[in-house]
């Protein structure tokens, strides 16, 4: 009898975990988010071809990170302002992008953006990044503003101290760059606009001429990287236009630069670059993925008239291939970094170093490393 009682008091015991465990909400992914709020007026082509130079370097850099032993999702999204060709009841902004980790998308829609002259509202357009995007409440996610002009922060019928103080609440971090030169960044109120949450305030010549580095390692990314794209099989209703984009991104990266090109090549190598809602090899990773489910009139034409068993070996194979062209690159990558490092003689202060630098140092209060 006593041996029942115990029995029944140990299945009630493990019925009151199980409930409690499958009640439980699912643990939030860490994120870490970034909003750039980029001044096109007439003055800004300089800032925005820096914008479109560094992308892929800043996102290098994030993959590295890590929170609570976790490697953390990366979205950005992407507002313009002061620029002329924008409705004025809205305060010259538009929402290029809300919060997204599609970063050939993101890179689409940085090439695009144009300059023209206009009035510059930096409270403003802090404010509407707060309201419009959504930050979320996951404590550990570091959600980070960084604004880029050149004209006073005062300007505007928001009062840049009220964006701050509404950044604050929402456990949102503004950083100001300043393209000019320090005091008068000063003096135009940028380095308040980020004391008061905690940012920081950095100045950048947006002229400045960027200074890459080539490597020995460059030219066999770059065929390492035409492999890699091989390895993609686009499905769905944007599938095909989703790879398409991917190609066109590639080349305005190389237009750029040979060596954008590899910093992008070594961004489609990280955990990072993701695209699971058009690509087979990444989408079967994901939790309720079924073969059963996928529409093959979406699919290559060599693939249409395959049985799901078929696409599923097709799909293993080029997973395989793509896991080991990743590894090629990032091992390259590694001694390329190496190399740069060596004949890297002035420390730059273009956007790309300013902000990972604002970035790592606000991530150690969250307990990020890299």
């Amino acid at each position: 009898m006593k041996n029942t009682v115990k029995i029944l008091i140990l299945i009630m015991v493990f019925n009151s975990l199980f409930t409690y465990a499958n009640e439980q909400p699912p643990k939030e992914k860490n994120t870490i988010k970034v909003a750039l709020l980029l001044d096109t007026s007439n003055s800004m082509d300089g800032l925005i071809n820096q914008a479109k130079t560094q992308l892929w370097e800043i996102v290098n850099e994030l993959s590295y990170a890590k929170c609570e032993n976790e490697n953390p999702d990366l979205e950005i999204s992407l507002y313009e302002y002061g620029n002329s060709g924008l409705p004025s009841k809205e305060g010259f902004i538009r929402q290029v992008i809300g919060f997204s980790s599609d970063l050939d998308e993101i890179s689409e829609k940085l090439f695009a953006l144009k300059t023209n002259g206009g009035n510059e509202f930096c409270g403003e357009v802090i404010m509407t990044s707060l309201k419009e995007l959504e930050w979320g409440k996951n404590k550990n996610d570091l959600n980070i503003i960084f604004i880029a002009g050149n004209e006073p922060f005062t300007q505007g019928k928001t009062d840049y101290k009220d964006a701050t103080t509404q950044a604050k609440e929402q456990d949102v971090v503004v950083n100001t760059i300043f393209c000019g030169n320090y005091q008068n960044g000063v003096s135009g109120m940028w380095k308040d606009g980020a004391t008061l949450t905690g940012g920081d305030y950095m100045t950048i010549n947006q002229d400045e001429k960027i200074v890459h580095i080539a490597s020995p390692y460059d030219a066999v990314i770059i065929k390492l990287n035409k492999q890699l794209n091989d390895t993609y099989i686009y499905f769905g209703s944007n599938g095909y236009t989703k790879i398409r984009k991917q190609a066109l991104q590639d080349n305005n990266a190389a237009e750029l630069d040979e060596v954008v090109e590899v910093k992008r090549a070594v961004s489609k190598s990280s955990r990072i670059y993701n695209n699971a809602t058009w690509d087979l090899v990444d989408a079967e990773k994901e939790a309720g993925f079924s073969y059963d489910k996928l529409d093959k009139k979406t699919l290559p034409d060599a693939l249409k008239n395959k049985s799901s068993q078929e696409i599923k070996i097709y799909v293993a194979s080029q997973s395989k291939k793509r896991t080991e062209i990743q590894e090629k690159i990032q091992e390259l990558n590694t001694k390329r970094n190496k190399y740069v490092a060596e004949k890297q003689k002035d420390s730059s202060t273009g956007l790309e170093n300013v902000m990972v630098e604002a970035i790592k140092r606000q991530a150690k209060g969250k307990n990020y490393k890299w």
